[in-house]
């Protein structure tokens, strides 16, 4: 759609007051207003603020090549950096407390309180911000591929980067679509070139980034990373499908076999083969980080993907490397000054560096991205450095809660003096900065539809074998591991003998075509002898319990035992 200068009188708002925006909104639904007239009136524009409603990419190339730093590379994306910030801040997210829905809201270090008085004047301050701009940017779409769930999403933001990482990562509506969207569910007002105010009560940083339940409105001040807007959608979606629509939502990636049409979720923190391993030829992609599983199925939630950039090759992810062109957002990349070539080693900005694209970028994705039938394996992914966990475990539904709640993995010891072990990372449900439930919650959900639905679940460990990263191990062979993602896809698996592995209690396979037996269990190919081993899995059951000790009180026994037996 054409940019287009908004010259419709329309009485402009003298105050960010809640009542007389209802009154406004209110009115301008009786009249059938055009998007861009629902904006100017929300947020008290001037007439003569031009507003770029669902522009096409090549206008938000021109407006984007206006901001600072931003150009374009070798392969067509547009490059731009997020400032100062350059992930999110998860210690500046906080959700209003108040009566629709705080006491569904799992509230402590991740959820963190936040008084609707405050709220208020974060939402001015940041309205103020936007009032002042002489060009906004205006992206209407959708979260969530099946429509009978979708949510209408509006971000109104100040950078064209910003709206065309949006136009990328939500679902674009057709023409048809955009010209009947109405209202929207959720609006992000986006102000991040703009601090918040340190004085403000609750406030710990110039960084603020805030979500109203009731009003359905986040608003962002004082970091310009495009992933806040994202992940606060994610959020968004992990409170409304449970409570809304007893839907569950997942940070997974997720795949269908092309000739059986079934559907593997694969769960996975960073560096665990997450997206590696759903990228599979034989395999239709369904989405790579955020899905729900309906009563119909699994549909993505995104119309985009935001790749991990750093150390990328088209040798390793050919698909990933060749969907950054022209559309495509590269953020905080170092490149070539006079060739504009992307030196994707470099992380002299971050090692956060990331490309946006839309799905239909990668040659394998289904369009679109909703599978009609339910999951037939799930996939719990873990790297674990201390080379302790078996390199697949068929689970129990009581070893799923246990695991999914945990969810754990390991970083390698780092180069600061005194640090020799591995480190040990737990993130409930594979995605704690994003819930809004308690995890119980959500791992009973995923346990019912297991049941309901027959689906098989797997610890797959991708990490260490015969002994642990700081002692000599080797990683788990890549070709092994596929060669049980296989099996697994196969039905072979399934089918396997099984032998029970120490402390963990889990269900080991005696063999698996194309993976050398003394691998399948660590307690064969520990390199250390038995008494070295037998401590270093001790060690590792003993986090697992201190970790689980916060979420015992809303634990079954049955998910209780699940755990290790120290």
């Amino acid at each position: 759609m054409a940019p287009t200068a908004v010259q419709t009188p329309v009485a402009a708002a003298t105050s960010t007051n809640n009542a007389q925006i209802d009154a406004i909104k209110a009115q301008l639904k009786s009249n059938k207003t055009t998007p861009s007239q629902q904006v100017i009136a929300s947020l008290g524009l001037s007439q003569e603020t031009i507003i770029r409603h669902n522009s096409a990419v090549p206008t938000l190339y021109e407006d984007g090549l206006l901001e600072k730093g931003t150009t374009i590379s070798s392969t067509g994306a547009l490059m731009a950096f997020s400032g100062k910030k350059t992930g999110r801040s998860p210690k500046d997210k906080r959700i209003v407390d108040e009566e629709t829905s705080t006491n569904d809201i799992w509230w402590g270090p991740v959820n963190k309180k936040l008084d609707e008085h405050i709220w208020l004047i974060s939402r001015a301050r940041a309205v103020d911000y936007l009032r002042t701009r002489e060009k906004l940017y205006v992206v209407d779409a959708y979260a969530g591929w099946d429509p009978r769930y979708r949510i209408k999403v509006r971000i109104v933001c100040a950078r064209a980067y910003h709206a065309l990482f949006m136009k990328n990562m939500l679902i674009r509506p057709t023409d048809e679509e955009l010209a009947n969207f109405g209202d929207p569910d959720f609006t992000i007002y986006n102000a991040g070139q703009f601090p918040a105010n340190v004085h403000t009560t609750g406030m710990t940083s110039s960084t603020s980034v805030e979500i109203n339940l009731k009003a359905m409105e986040m608003v962002i001040l004082g970091t310009e990373y495009a992933g806040e807007m994202k992940k606060g959608i994610f959020t968004l979606m992990y409170y409304l499908m449970p409570i809304r629509h007893k839907i569950l939502t997942l940070h997974s990636s997720a795949n269908q076999g092309v000739q059986n049409g079934d559907v593997t979720l694969f769960f996975g923190l960073s560096g665990t083969g997450k997206t590696t391993l759903s990228a599979d030829p034989n395999r239709k992609l369904i989405g790579d980080d955020e899905h729900c599983w309906s009563d119909n199925g699994v549909f993505n939630i995104e119309g985009g993907c935001y790749a991990k950039c750093l150390d990328l090759s088209e040798e390793k992810e050919p698909e990933i490397f060749n969907a950054i062109k022209f559309g495509s957002v590269l953020e905080n990349v170092i490149y070539d000054k006079e060739t504009r070539v992307v030196d994707y080693e470099d992380s002299a900005i971050t090692e956060n560096t990331r490309c946006a694209y839309p799905i239909e970028y990668i040659p394998s994705a289904l369009i679109p991205c909703i599978a009609d039938s339910h999951p037939k394996n799930i996939i719990l992914l873990t790297c674990d450095a201390r080379g302790v966990l078996p390199p697949v475990s068929k689970l129990t539904n009581a070893q799923v809660m246990y695991h999914f709640i945990s969810g754990y993995t390991s970083k390698m010891a780092g180069t600061e003096e005194g640090v020799t072990e591995p480190e040990a990372t737990f993130s409930a449900c594979f995605g704690q900065p994003f819930l809004v439930l308690h995890p119980m919650r959500y791992a009973q959900q995923l346990s019912d539809k297991m049941t309901q639905h027959n689906a098989t679940a797997w610890l797959l460990n991708t990490g260490w074998t015969g002994s642990s990263a700081a002692t000599g191990g080797k990683r788990c062979p890549l070709k092994y591991t596929r060669a049980i993602l296989d099996s697994i896809h196969n039905g072979t698996l399934a089918n396997a003998e099984f032998e029970t592995f120490e402390t963990f209690g889990l269900n080991v396979p005696k063999a698996i075509e194309g993976v050398p037996s003394e691998l399948l269990n660590p307690a064969k190919s520990w390199s250390q002898g038995s008494e070295s081993f037998q401590k270093e899995v001790k060690t590792l059951g003993g986090l697992f319990a201190e970790n689980f000790k916060k979420y015992e009180s809303e634990a079954t026994a049955e998910v209780k035992a699940a755990g290790p037996a120290l």
